[in-house]
């Protein structure tokens, strides 16, 4: 098993202890708008520890807590995949397409117009 399918095998046994445990029985929408939102709140822990607030007198970043909050979204990341119904493969495949459809509009190779470097010196 690799990294990737390792962690969402480790995930969606997390969920499943905690919706047993908790009684907890959504359906699929309402757990993707939960992962969702969780993931959200996470983002703007994420930010809190990068220190976005320009109009405050800027400190070092607490690294290891940026981490964590890294883990965090990934955690809620992770789930929601999963609630979807997107699993490791399926999310490797998906970046990869996405990943060379990207660089392909960078290069302007892309049917989808205005995102090539050259185009914007028009």
């Amino acid at each position: 098993m690799d990294k990737l399918e390792n962690i969402f095998a480790w995930q969606d046994k997390f969920n499943q202890k905690v919706r047993t445990e908790r009684h907890l029985d959504f359906d699929q929408s309402t757990w993707v708008q939960k992962m969702g939102l969780a993931l959200m709140v996470e983002l703007g822990e994420v930010m809190e520890e990068a220190q976005y607030k320009w109009w405050k007198n800027p400190k070092p970043i607490d690294v290891p807590k940026l981490h964590e909050e890294l883990v965090d979204v990934f955690h809620f990341f992770v789930s929601m995949c999963i609630d979807a119904g997107l699993d490791a493969d399926g999310l490797y495949a998906g970046y990869l397409a996405k990943n060379q459809e990207n660089f392909r509009r960078q290069e302007g190779l892309s049917s989808k117009p205005g995102y090539s470097v050259a185009d914007s010196d028009e």
